[in-house]
């Protein structure tokens, strides 16, 4: 998606940190609540279904400090835009899940704490998933998660072993199985998250990146030569008939969902969060990386993040540190994982045989090297909507790849202009 980009580290080992122990503690230092703290109520707004993951966890914090967490299940892609009203009412959290796309909007507004972790603690995480949770040098969460998308295929209609390694040769499959109401491959080509995927490898961007990490939101590569290319691709899919007219558009997940889960696709482009509803559909399934381009690359894909944050109106705001400390330690994710299958963000359980003998996991792990992280700054809030319009104009054939994608650009620039003059 941009020239240059923090990836999600792999096979790097850290310093052994005790199990039960908050990242950085050993067994000689005692775990102490911070003063006053004793007898404390935290609220922990915690991400829908995904509670089972910390129960022992919030256990064993409650009984080290003393106090009581109330855990509350909740969209946590609705936390920031909730505690904008919450906070000030008193009713929100101390601390709460949150995607990392939403750090940048959080700090502008005021919403988040800038946490005290020294570079012992900081080491512990991925790279890309630490550096998500950085603005200007501070630290304002601790990840928990990383999640990107990845490639399921049917065994029912798939031979694994000539299983296809590359997008053209899906699309050949595609093209030979597509009909009566049975369909190849399928992705959700029409919305740029998606379409990152394909954009991305062809060279396209959304906003340059320099080494440490800046954006520059002057510069889009999302109507550079690479991403025309990448366009164009698409383009065949749909115009061609092997990608039905029902996946574009506010129903396309749900269509492209019922196609693979009734059996009806052979493969599909989603994240982790369908391998428990697909199993449930009674679909044999496995799960690769993205396959490569025709020239070569690998598919790209961005890179999500789930970090717990601590709210600026929290009253106990050390306490909330400590818990945030507390659940993202390395004993605690794994137990999670166990739990939830939410794939860690610790460097040392990459090699964890709990986590080996998983192939999605390891999907994840090895398409997160080829993937960016998705940008967390507010300006992003300003790229969705045009891009996505940009790439439904393509999918419909209503526009040429290159009229539409320099649309979208225009329009960024503009509301950029218009919203984040300021910034």
């Amino acid at each position: 998606m941009k020239s240059k980009f923090y990836l999600i580290s792999s096979g790097v080992l850290i310093s052994a940190i005790l199990l039960g122990c908050g990242p950085g503690e050993s067994d000689s230092e005692e775990s102490a609540a911070p003063e006053n703290s004793e007898g404390a109520t935290l609220v922990l707004w915690e991400d829908i279904d995904k509670s089972v993951g910390t129960e022992a966890a919030i256990t064993a914090f409650e009984e080290e400090h003393d106090v009581t967490v109330e855990v509350i299940e909740r969209p946590y892609g609705d936390n920031v835009e909730d505690l904008r009203l919450d906070g000030p009412g008193g009713t929100g959290p101390d601390v709460f899940a949150m995607p990392h796309d939403s750090i940048g909007t959080a700090v502008t507004e005021g919403l988040i704490k800038p946490l005290d972790v020294n570079q012992e603690v900081q080491d512990m995480y991925t790279e890309s998933a630490m550096l998500s949770q950085m603005v200007d040098g501070e630290v304002y969460g601790l990840p928990y998660a990383v999640e990107t998308t990845l490639l399921y295929y049917n065994r029912d209609l798939v031979d694994e072993e000539n299983l296809p390694t590359t997008l053209d040769e899906w699309y050949e499959f595609s093209e030979n199985i597509t009909g009566d109401g049975t369909y190849g491959f399928l992705a959700l080509w029409d919305q740029i998250y998606y379409a990152q995927s394909i954009i991305g490898g062809y060279g396209g961007y959304i906003f340059a990146q320099d080494d440490e990490g800046n954006y520059d939101v002057e510069d889009i590569g999302l109507n550079n030569e690479g991403a025309i290319e990448a366009a164009e691709y698409i383009q065949k899919f749909y115009s061609e008939g092997l990608f039905p007219s029902g996946i574009v558009g506010e129903q396309g997940i749900n269509v492209l969902d019922s196609l693979f889960s009734e059996g009806k696709a052979a493969a599909v482009i989603s994240g982790p969060w369908n391998l428990g509803p697909y199993e449930q559909a009674g679909i044999d399934y496995g799960v690769v990386p993205l396959p490569k381009l025709s020239n070569g690359e690998p598919m790209s894909s961005f890179v999500g993040v789930k970090s717990y944050n601590v709210s600026s109106y929290s009253e106990h705001p050390e306490l909330a540190q400590e818990l945030v400390l507390w659940l993202t330690n390395e004993e605690n994710q794994l137990t999670r994982y166990e739990n939830t299958q939410e794939v860690p963000a610790i460097k040392a359980l990459e090699d964890n045989s709990v986590i080996t003998e998983s192939d999605s996991t390891q999907a994840i792990f090895e398409q997160s090297g080829n993937s960016v992280l998705m940008p967390g700054i507010p300006e992003m809030s300003e790229v969705w909507t045009p891009a996505d319009s940009a790439l439904q104009t393509i999918a419909t054939d209503s526009a040429e790849p290159k009229e539409a994608l320099d649309g979208a650009v225009e329009a960024i620039h503009n509301q950029i202009e218009a919203n984040h003059s300021g910034n």
